[in-house]
């Protein structure tokens, strides 16, 4: 259901709680705001079909505004609080997004903004916007009399090259309330519904985020908002809140876990019933830590803003299948190609294709879009792995990460996973650099725990700990320490920027 329907239902239950403050909004309140944002967007002249942008960070007036566009028929562009006037200058151009809404936490590089948008701030000033709030509270509280389905047009994070805005095909149905897959998705399998509280840790700018949270709001759940993720933090906020959801990437579980046994043991998060994790395939040692902690919560799923395919898996199928990214659910099916495109037998490696009934186009890069696709038609995230033969993915890496090293290709996601369990590391990422005689070399970038000494005695020690589980191919030959690795705040690595620095090229994050 639409969030306007538990508006009329329980309109005094709160659809959001922000984690920090506790403030609540409740349904009626959320309704009433999101129509003031659709009665703004069209007094705009935006009309069904249209683009606008919003830059903001984590905010509750993030669903209201949302939602408004939701219900007018609009595509929404969700821009990266951590992009840089040029690069958001791309985005608004290659969408054609007419109006942008900018926090006033941002006002720096929303000022530096150049594309010819009608802009609102949010939040406080910015030179050469109209603040939004006084404007959406002269709005009518009642819908638009011309409602219809919107929908996200998201950017890719561009950790591979340059960001690719996703334009999934509109809702067959055009009724607002038109019954959204990941919603019934979320219910079926994850248990999600309206006595969930769900915990959201990461930026609402970023796919997995927004999605899961509109799903909440379409279950007529509650969504306790994180400003942004601190390990202990999030542990406090599911014993203050008792929330029983909420969605994770493999990093959160990293740092929870190396948290001191006292603060792990300080906070009850027994009221955790589902605790959703993905963007990363997690490594395995970690995974059964959590489930050691948290108990047969911690559900899986890989899936991609394109939306073409949906896999997941529970943790007690995953305790039979460690390693794991589940089954394929939902209306898309699974399949495992070879170069050509052709079908492999199980525990054969290739790519990952799925052939769903409505597919994606990469917005303004009919290249692009080819590339995606096989001679089946079916389409692919760039990524690698097999299945058993039960139709189990196990992901190996995506394949523009491989190394080839004296013809031997390497995935560095097995030597990372690996290389994370080791107490003195706290991130790690592995690239491939030029070796005169062997084409490339295995290299290990290590964010080292704080306080830890790094140097050539903490590099011999990660050798001997890789050579305990790693072929002598796969153990890096030279380790490399940085203060921080650059992730992408919903947990991906920017591995393209790191790679680049050895590789002799200029590199951005976009």
């Amino acid at each position: 259901m639409h969030p306007y329907r538990h508006a009329e239902a329980t309109p005094d239950k709160p659809a959001i709680i922000v984690a920090e403050t506790g403030q609540a909004i409740s349904y009626a309140e959320l309704n009433a705001r999101s129509n003031q944002a659709a009665q703004l967007y069209r007094a705009q002249g935006l009309r069904p079909g249209d683009k606008l942008a919003f830059f903001l960070e984590n905010t509750p007036d993030y669903f209201a505004l949302v939602w408004g566009a939701q219900r007018s028929g609009l595509l929404f562009v969700c821009v990266s609080s951590k992009l840089t006037a040029p690069e958001i200058d791309y985005i608004l151009a290659d969408s054609g997004a007419k109006l942008l809404v900018a926090g006033a936490s941002l006002a720096k590089v929303a000022e530096a903004i150049t594309a010819e948008v009608t802009r609102y701030s949010h939040g406080g000033p910015i030179g050469g916007y109209e603040p939004v709030e006084p404007t959406l509270d002269a709005q009518p509280a009642t819908p638009i009399v011309d409602e219809c389905a919107g929908s996200a047009m998201l950017y890719s994070s561009g950790t591979t090259g340059r960001p690719k805005g996703v334009l999934r095909p509109p809702p067959e149905d055009p009724a607002v309330d038109h019954v959204v897959p990941l919603a019934v998705l979320a219910n079926m399998f994850f248990g999600l519904g309206p006595d969930t509280v769900y915990l959201s840790t990461a930026p609402l700018y970023h796919a997995a985020p927004l999605g899961w949270t509109m799903c909440v709001h379409i279950l007529g759940g509650t969504v306790v908002l994180m400003h942004h993720f601190e390990p202990e933090a999030a542990l406090a906020n599911i014993e203050r809140y008792r929330c029983n959801a909420g969605q994770f990437v493999p990093t959160h579980f990293v740092r929870m876990l190396k948290l001191p046994d006292d603060v792990r043991s300080r906070y009850d998060v027994s009221s955790m019933k589902s605790a959703i994790h993905a963007a990363a395939p997690c490594p395995v040692p970690v995974k059964q830590a959590m489930i050691d902690w948290w108990g047969l919560v911690i559900d899986e799923y890989y899936a991609g803003t394109e939306g073409n395919g949906f896999t997941a898996i529970k943790a007690s199928e995953w305790l039979q299948r460690p390693g794991s990214v589940g089954r394929a659910i939902g209306e898309a099916t699974l399949h495992i190609c070879d170069e050509e495109g052709n079908e492999v037998p199980p525990r054969t490696e290739g790519m990952v294709f799925f052939n769903p009934p409505r597919s994606f186009e990469y917005h303004n890069d009919p290249a692009k879009t080819a590339e995606s696709r096989n001679k089946h038609g079916w389409s692919t995230l760039g990524d690698v792995g097999w299945v058993d033969e039960d139709g189990y993915l196990f992901l190996t890496d995506r394949k523009s990460f491989m190394i080839i090293s004296g013809g031997v290709n390497i995935y560095p996601q097995e030597i990372e996973n690996h290389l994370v369990t080791h107490p003195a590391v706290a991130d790690v990422a592995v690239v491939g650099a030029p070796h005169d005689e062997m084409g490339e070399q295995v290299v290990a970038v290590i964010q080292p725990v704080p306080g830890v000494e790094t140097g050539a005695a903490l590099a011999d020690e990660l050798t001997a700990f890789c050579r305990q589980s790693l072929s002598g191919v796969k153990t890096p030959r030279r380790f490399d320490f940085v203060e921080e690795l650059p992730r992408h705040a919903t947990g991906k690595l920017y591995k393209r920027l790191i790679r680049d620095r050895y590789w002799g090229k200029e590199s951005r994050i976009v």
